[in-house]
């Protein structure tokens, strides 16, 4: 049987030169298969994976000297191609390159020129595979009665899109709306489209999170076959739904989740066992055996990917009969499950396991709140009212710091980054911005679920069948290299070489700056060094988990890899092994869903992100001119960010530093004053005050008043200091110094790294920049 996959290997390693239709029915004797080889070669051609050339040769990409990738827009007019393979730079591509690209499209770039020290690969446009967006969201503006134009809201877009008057849909000035491209940019031509939507007047309330859910194509609803499907599954488990079950409804156990959480996918038990031993329980609701593969639900759960948690909203990835219904492990109601137990010794180690379908009974639904009143507070009213279960909440406190030390053995990377929930009122409107502090309760979920996690991804990688893995490469050995170097000005030493660095070496350089002043700084450009975490078929480990095996398997209600691996799980399960040609099959489409769910997840990430932004700069509005402390959080060639104690984010721009001109010191992630010899770098202690908010931008610009550096001396010595230029010119009269617009945000590297410090749903702080955990 010919697959994508040994057409394109043989292309790429077996193929001497480009090769012709009937050359490649030949050499790999498709004679009686011409159809279907013309098929796929078709096929790989039009998703830009095979090139034809005008001699009508078929050839890949990398033998053909060129690469395929992702725009990512610049609001200047030029790019960077994002390399579909990880190993390679990204491209910067001239605007005069980008040959009527647009963010966010796949296309194949012809590289002429190579990297140089610590610039990009330079390189050129020449075909676009696929457009990445069909729709825009933008203001209108009517310039007559004949044609307006809609300025887009993501300013990678750089370029207005034409309305001609038959297309603009009754739509008035100033309104935000949703566009449907009818003609792409070419080199005369700017882009053309039609209203479809009239989301509302840009300053009504409910318009600005509308416009971020249309903006990433996010779908409010679900389709009718979707929801007819949900309609259709009892809400009553019968005696046919038990066959090949363990019965574990006697066993006492509990969910453990926030105030708020309706779709109670998890459940967890412990019982001590007479060897000294604990057995843990990992219950995860069998979202797979309501949702069948094929069926209209599964393809939609496909195309979401995940769901999405939005600042006033939850954009779900299953209709709510599902979610908050009989897939949800609700108290006292039987529920379908698929149960991971571990035998866990005093050293936390798992020394047994077994992984079957089960039916259970939870006996109660608690919160994160209550559990941590009850082991850290002893709350005697709480204690009191859960009085059976006290024993249980003990135990697993107990096995949670085992198995967290255990982590920590093993060089597990660790982050001691603070989260932040925004609080709104009925009309979304921000009114507290606040702290989240990591419970204990929160801690011990986190430790359960990685547990299960590893152990389910170990067992199947050792049964060699098609499984989705949850990865995190190796940091890229330059990067890591780089902060190796900088480390060292803070007297640290790391040992071993970049590229053979061990995840612990730093966690124990995260231990030693524990509660240190350099703290701060050292994390976040740890964190920026690492690479993003994402879902493969081929196990690579993860590296911030120091895990050799790693998955997503407890969260089959919110993310569709979960339930990929619970598909596989109850099939192995029923039918002992997978045909040669299921396998084939089976890997085939795990390896394209997973590329899908690490797109979608990135989705989801961004409109999270956007929506944050967006209601703090909104907050902030009514706080102009207040002063606050804060520490810088990022520095930049034109400015520093400065992170409030509510971790709210804003720009100091370089042009408000009057005392002194300033040079940006990439090395050392500081600007340095050329006179004064001023240091301000990340960590440092400020104080701001509130200058402006930008909403259109959703930027806030603050004003430094006083700054406290840290005691720690840079290795730069005056002679060197005196050598480089200013990174701007002083102006002569200050009074001419106008406020200039805002910068944007900091530019932080898009990390995905999982962590056991968030394995659960949950609002994101904004900086640093980090997705998911586990």
């Amino acid at each position: 049987m010919l697959t994508t996959q040994k057409l394109l290997q043989f292309l790429n390693q077996e193929a001497y030169k480009p090769l012709t239709f009937p050359e490649i029915m030949e050499a790999l004797d498709l004679k009686a298969h011409e159809t279907e080889l013309k098929s796929l070669l078709q096929e790989l051609e039009e998703s830009g994976q095979v090139v034809k050339t005008k001699k009508n040769s078929y050839g890949t990409p990398d033998r053909m000297n060129l690469v395929r990738g992702k725009v990512q827009g610049n609001a200047k007019g030029f790019a960077f191609v994002i390399a579909d393979k990880r190993d390679l730079k990204d491209i910067y591509i001239h605007s005069s390159d980008m040959n009527s690209a647009m963010d966010g499209d796949i296309v194949l770039v012809r590289i002429f020129q190579k990297k140089k020290q610590d610039r990009r690969p330079e390189g050129e446009i020449i075909r676009i595979v696929k457009r990445g967006r069909s729709q825009v969201v933008g203001v209108f503006r009517a310039i007559n009665e004949h044609f307006g134009f809609v300025v887009p809201d993501d300013r990678r877009l750089p370029a207005d899109i034409f309305i001609p008057a038959e297309h603009r849909m009754g739509a008035e000035n100033g309104q935000k709306v949703v566009v449907k491209l009818s003609h792409f940019p070419s080199d005369r031509n700017s882009a053309e489209g039609e209203i479809i939507e009239i989301i509302g007047n840009k300053n009504d309330p409910g318009v600005d999170i509308v416009s971020i859910i249309r903006k990433h194509g996010l779908p409010e609803n679900f389709p009718p076959e979707v929801e007819a499907e949900a309609e259709a599954i009892s809400e009553m488990i019968c005696d046919q739904d038990l066959i090949g079950r363990h019965d574990l409804r006697e066993r006492v156990m509990v969910t453990i989740d926030g105030e708020d959480a309706k779709d109670l996918d998890d459940a967890v038990s412990v019982e001590p066992l007479s060897n000294g031993n604990t057995r843990l329980g990992v219950h995860i609701a069998d979202v797979g055996y309501y949702v069948k593969e094929g069926s209209a639900l599964d393809r939609e759960a496909y195309e979401r990917g995940c769901s999405v948690y939005l600042v006033d909203r939850v954009i779900p990835m299953l209709p709510k009969r599902l979610s908050n219904g009989i897939c949800s492990l609700n108290p006292q109601v039987d529920r379908l499950t698929m149960t991971c137990d571990m035998e866990i010794d005093a050293r936390g180690e798992i020394v047994q396991y077994d992984i079957y379908p089960s039916v259970i009974c939870t006996n109660e639904r608690m919160t994160y709140n209550n559990v941590q009143k009850i082991l850290e507070e002893h709350d005697a009213e709480l204690i009191e009212r859960y009085k059976p279960l006290i024993p249980h909440f003990e135990l697993m406190g107990q096995l949670a710091e085992r198995l967290r030390a255990k982590r920590t053995r093993r060089g597990a990377v660790d982050f001691n980054f603070t989260e932040a929930k925004i609080v709104v009122d009925e009309s979304g409107k921000p009114i507290d911005i606040v702290k989240r502090p990591r419970s204990i309760a929160e801690r011990l979920i986190e430790e359960f679920m990685l547990s299960a996690n590893e152990t389910v991804a170990e067992h199947y990688n050792r049964l060699e069948v098609p499984f989705v893995y949850r990865i995190h490469e190796n940091p890229d050995a330059e990067k890591l290299q780089s902060f190796f170097q900088f480390v060292t000005t803070f007297g640290y030493r790391m040992k071993g070489k970049a590229d053979k660095v061990k995840p612990r070496a730093l966690q124990d350089l995260l231990l030693k700056i524990s509660g240190r002043p350099e703290e701060t700084v050292i994390s976040t450009v740890m964190l920026r060094s690492m690479k993003q975490a994402k879902y493969s078929t081929e196990n690579a480990g993860h590296f911030g988990l120091a895990a050799n095996f790693y998955s997503h398997f407890t969260s089959p209600i919110r993310r569709y890899p979960d339930l990929l691996i619970h598909r596989v799980m109850r099939e192995i399960y029923n039918e002992g092994s997978l045909s040669p040609d299921r396998m084939e099959q089976l890997q085939l489409f795990l390896s394209d869903a997973s590329e899908q769910s690490s797109v979608r997840e990135r989705v989801a990430v961004d409109a999270e992100r956007e929506t944050d932004d967006l209601k703090q700069a909104e907050y902030m509005t009514e706080h102009v001119g207040e002063e606050y402390d804060g520490t810088i959080s990022g520095v930049t060639s034109f400015g520093i960010f400065v992170e409030l104690e509510n971790t709210i984010e804003g720009l100091v721009h370089v042009s408000f530093l009057n005392d002194d001109y300033y040079r940006y010191e990439e090395k050392y992630y500081c600007l340095i004053g050329e006179r004064t010899g001023r240091i301000l770098r990340i960590g440092d202690k400020v104080k701001i005050k509130v200058s402006g908010v930008n909403m259109e931008e959703r930027k806030i610009d603050f004003e430094l008043l006083e700054h406290t550096p840290q005691d720690i001396p840079l290795p730069t010595t005056q002679k060197e200091q005196k050598k480089k230029k200013p990174v701007r010119k002083k102006p002569t009269n200050k009074s001419t110094l106008r406020k200039p617009k805002s910068s944007g945000t900091k530019k932080e590297a898009n990390k995905t790294v999982d962590s056991p410090s968030s394995p659960r749903k949950r609002r994101r702080k904004r900086k640093p920049r980090k997705t998911g955990v586990n």
